[in-house]
């Protein structure tokens, strides 16, 4: 199975700007041969709270109905980083999207940030349920950004729902740069899973992103990676084989102790 990340800027508060190289993205995507593309964290408003507070939308309106149209006229399967207004809560969210255009799963961000100046706890509600979805032969899980931090998230996942595939979108900043390479590698190999990591580059309201958006093997390999600071669209096979052999060579989750833990 063909894949693709999209490390991409985003204009703030801009959602035609927005939506246009989500487009141009994903038609690059399509043309490759690639049947499923991952975009980071909330690109169709920009990581800025205030930006987001005034700008969220309901998914009736907005940017999903484009998105759906825009994945069912390619013939593509999309992850995006997006923001859901409900009532009277924000989520920090992802939307899969399949290739028929319909909405097969979503996630809300269930770790929030709420270290300054970023403070996400202040404008997001934090959601109460872990996402995952099949195509065959990979089953995936969703997170977003700071959720890489919790190995928690991951294992339950792999353990509890067979995951085979974490999907991360995220807005992740320079300081730390280092800090989303290590885990981000760290998830995959103690859970034997593939990890397709789409990070943010440019700066938003002060907050320059790290880029390094990396789809990752079950074995820790870097399969693909992008730069810290350049737009890129990065592509690699996911292979079934190749994961069984790994979880064969060392069958980790045969070994483990929950009975301890």
């Amino acid at each position: 199975m063909k894949i693709a990340t999209a490390q991409i800027s985003c204009s703030l508060g801009d959602l035609h700007a927005n939506l246009t190289k989500i487009e141009q993205f994903s038609s690059r995507a399509r043309e490759a041969g690639c049947e499923l593309i991952v975009f980071p964290e909330m690109i169709d408003t920009g990581y800025a709270m205030s930006t987001i507070r005034e700008h969220a939308t309901f998914w009736s309106e907005g940017a999903v109905p484009q998105l759906c149209q825009m994945a069912r006229s390619l013939s593509l399967r999309m992850v995006c980083g997006l923001s859901e207004r409900d009532v009277n809560a924000i989520y920090n969210s992802q939307i899969v999207i399949d290739a028929d255009g319909k909405i097969i799963a979503k996630y809300r961000k269930t770790h929030l940030f709420a270290a300054p100046p970023i403070a996400e706890h202040l404008c997001f509600t934090p959601g109460e349920s872990l996402t995952d979805f099949a195509i065959p032969p990979f089953h995936f899980g969703l997170s977003i950004c700071y959720d890489l931090r919790f190995p928690e998230v991951y294992r339950q996942l792999a353990t509890g729902r067979n995951v085979t595939a974490f999907i991360i979108s995220s807005a992740w900043p320079f300081p730390r740069v280092e800090h989303f390479r290590a885990l981000a590698i760290a998830r995959a190999i103690e859970n034997q899973s593939y990890v397709i990591a789409a990070n943010r580059v440019g700066t938003d309201d002060g907050v320059t992103f790290c880029g390094s958006s990396a789809i990752i093997g079950p074995d820790g390999a870097v399969v693909a990676s992008a730069s810290t600071d350049g737009e890129e669209l990065i592509q690699a096979e996911l292979s079934a084989e190749m994961l069984q052999s790994v979880r064969n060579r060392m069958p980790i989750f045969a070994d483990r102790r929950p009975d301890l833990y």
